[in-house]
């Protein structure tokens, strides 16, 4: 069965969607929960125009959508208590937050970001498959399409090509900056995007 045909119809048709290592069907095989989770927040999402024009701050509305979502269903943010131990003397290295965590699936949500967070992530996403505390990492980025749609808005500048998109992270996967952890990617499409409109139904 191949990717396409593993996700529901919406997903498909208003997302671009990467994987690596059979991430999608480590999930519905093995996580089921947690496949209908991240199902579930990325059919009820929809791109709004005051979203794009609102000014930065700590966290996006889009992350804010996510998180919040995800967090009715139970997951958290993470982060790991990791070490190495030389001599018998512990150095510890704790791990960078993961976004959202549930049961050995990491959610990382980058809309807005310096392009290097993708790094941040993958190396998160590679070591924790190697010391087996993750099973797949899934992120949810922007496709380079929407790019049109902020320089009509005038906030071209505010999504500038140091940001993060999908152009910006596959070159990154490709070249095994992931290493051996099953890899899941979404890309926000101009097909989710609403000019106006009233609340987005939230299906929890």
């Amino acid at each position: 069965m191949t990717l396409r045909n593993r996700l529901p119809a919406f997903i498909a048709d208003h997302y671009e969607v990467h994987e690596w290592r059979h991430a999608s069907a480590i999930l519905a095989h093995d996580f089921p929960d947690e496949w209908r989770d991240i199902i579930d927040v990325l059919t009820a999402f929809r791109l709004r125009r005051e979203w794009i024009e609102v000014a930065g701050g700590n966290k996006s509305r889009v992350s804010a959508f996510i998180d919040g979502f995800l967090d009715r269903r139970g997951w958290r943010e993470r982060q790991f208590r990791t070490g190495i131990v030389v001599d018998d003397a512990l150095k510890e290295s704790p791990t960078h937050k993961v976004d959202c965590f549930k049961n050995g699936i990491g959610l990382e949500i980058e809309w807005n970001n310096k392009d290097p967070f993708y790094d941040r992530d993958l190396n998160n996403f590679r070591l924790l498959f190697d010391l087996r505390a993750l099973s797949v990492g899934v992120i949810v980025t922007r496709a380079d399409e929407l790019q049109q749609i902020f320089r009509q808005l005038g906030r071209g500048s505010s999504y500038g090509e140091s940001t993060t998109h999908m152009s910006k992270l596959l070159p990154r996967i490709e070249g095994g900056g992931g290493a051996g952890c099953p890899l899941l990617v979404f890309g926000i499409t101009k097909a989710l995007y609403l000019d106006t409109g009233g609340p987005v139904e939230q299906r929890v």
